[in-house]
């Protein structure tokens, strides 16, 4: 089990993504099908955009379902070697394949995500079944999960909790995304338990983005303005000491249609730095656009940028990824780097 040359690899759920378009999904007759998932939206963006090698770490019920999801991943160039295969039982009693049913929203209506995930392939992974060893072979640099993975079940926050201590005692930087869905931890102690289980988790990263998620007293909590980041990512960086590098993003949404757009970071040597300022981006699809920041803002990092840089192209990469359907990047590293010179948006001929 080893990715073919992969310089980044994420532990994470690939879901089919069922897409109505302009529509509803109550309404629809016809969906558009992507995959994603928060944790792999990073390496693909990584992949599509910025050119690195990239491997996924997952689990897929080996049926028509699953194969579809990996010939989707396939397209999106990440290595699928490190897929784990679980046989088909015929109706999915045993483990199943994800899916999630998502509008875009438009105007004063917002975007909904509908998840039809419990009981899926990745969620009964457990301890032992992955060999790290294997898996941060030489050249691997750079480890991404989150939260969204370690609360799909108690054995995926164990997982998570093995792979970031391999990829620490084999030299690989880790990035952690302490990313909270609601859905996940109803009936299991919710945003408590889940904050218990990033305080648990997050300590083990180097750099921990959408690091606002441990702000307040439960995820979701602490409404941050812009004049309040500094002194809030300061709280974080004492609740998770040892981290090195902390990133945000920042929006508003005066509509679904279009959101103010920024970002900002913290290390111990700088101290907070605000990232590019974007107001008014015009937004035809935001799911993925966070994990297009973190896939950009990691991309900086790995090539020796500093932090202001790296928050730049991790900023004009998650603007980009909202201007297209899907989660996943479509945006080309000529176009990250023309946003981030303050390049109009005219047509190129």
């Amino acid at each position: 089990m080893i990715a073919q040359g992969a310089e980044v690899v994420a532990l994470g759920e690939v879901m089919l993504r069922f897409d109505p378009g302009e529509g509803r999904i109550r309404t629809a007759r016809t969906f558009q099908v992507w995959e994603g998932g928060g944790e792999y939206n990073v390496v693909r963006g990584l992949r599509r955009c910025f050119g690195l090698r990239t491997g996924v770490v997952t689990a897929l019920v080996d049926n028509a379902v699953g194969r579809l999801a990996e010939d989707l991943i396939l397209q999106g160039g990440v290595d699928t070697s490190l897929i784990r295969w679980v046989p088909d039982d015929g109706i999915g009693r045993t483990a199943r394949n994800g899916l999630n049913f998502v509008e875009r929203g438009f105007g004063v209506r917002g975007a909904l995500g509908v998840s039809d995930r419990a009981n899926t392939a990745v969620s009964r992974l457990r301890p032992g079944e992955v060999d790290w060893d294997s898996v941060f072979s030489p050249g691997v640099r750079w480890f991404h999960t989150g939260g969204i993975f370690a609360g799909l079940s108690e054995t995926t926050a164990e997982v998570a909790q093995e792979a970031m201590t391999a990829a620490r005692r084999h030299g690989v930087r880790v990035s952690y995304d302490p990313n909270y869905r609601a859905s996940l931890w109803a009936g299991r102690g919710g945003p408590g338990r889940a904050r218990e289980l990033d305080l648990r988790l997050a300590p083990q990263a180097d750099v921990v983005v959408g690091a606002l998620g441990l702000a307040g007293k439960y995820p979701g909590a602490a409404a941050v303005g812009a004049d309040g980041v500094a002194d809030a990512l300061l709280k974080v960086a004492e609740r998770v000491p040892g981290v090195g590098v902390l990133a945000t993003t920042l929006r508003d949404v005066p509509s679904a249609g279009v959101n103010d757009w920024s970002s900002a970071a913290w290390s111990p040597r700088t101290g907070c730095v605000v990232g590019p300022v974007m107001d008014g981006v015009h937004v035809l699809d935001r799911i993925g656009s966070g994990d297009g920041f973190a896939a950009g803002f990691v991309y900086g990092l790995l090539t020796g940028a500093p932090l202001e840089r790296a928050l730049a192209y991790g900023t004009a990469h998650g603007a980009l990824t909202m201007t297209t359907p899907g989660d996943g990047s479509m945006a080309s590293l000529a176009e990250v780097e023309q946003l981030m010179s303050r390049a109009s948006a005219d047509v190129r001929r």
